[in-house]
C-alpha cells in the first residue's frame, strides 16, 4: 500500500514538474514579447514625438508654396492676356492691311532699267 502511494506521489510530482517547466517557458516567451513591445513603443514614441512639429512645418511650407504659385499664376495670366492682345492685333492688321492692299502679299517690285550700255 505504501508503494502505491509513493508511486502516485512520484507520478504527481512528474506531472507538476512538467507543468512547471511549461509555465517557465511561457513566462520566458511572455517576457520576450513584452521586451519587443516595449522596444516597438520606444521607437514609435521617438518617431511620433516630433510629428506635430514636422506637420506644422510642412503645413507652413505648403502655404508658402501656394502663395508663390498664386503669384506665378497671376503672371501666367498676364502673359496669356498679352499674347491674346498680340493675336488680336495681328488679326486686325491682316484684315485691315489686306483689304486696303498694304499687306505684304501685295508689295510690288520696282524694276529699274538702266539706259547705259
Amino acid at each position: 500500500m505504501v508503494t502505491v502511494v509513493v508511486i502516485i506521489n512520484f507520478l504527481i510530482s512528474l506531472i507538476l514538474l512538467y507543468i512547471a517547466g511549461r509555465v517557465w517557458q511561457l513566462k520566458k516567451r511572455l517576457a520576450n514579447m513584452a521586451n519587443r513591445l516595449t522596444a516597438a513603443e520606444r521607437r514609435t514614441h521617438t518617431l511620433l514625438d516630433k510629428a506635430p512639429e514636422n506637420i506644422s512645418r510642412r503645413q507652413q511650407n505648403i502655404h508658402n508654396l501656394r502663395q508663390a504659385n498664386e503669384s506665378i499664376q497671376v503672371q501666367i495670366q498676364q502673359v496669356r492676356q498679352i499674347f491674346s492682345l498680340l493675336l488680336v492685333g495681328q488679326q486686325i492688321q491682316r484684315r485691315y492691311f489686306v483689304k486696303v492692299g498694304l499687306g505684304t502679299k501685295f508689295k510690288k517690285k520696282i524694276v529699274v532699267k538702266s539706259t547705259e550700255k
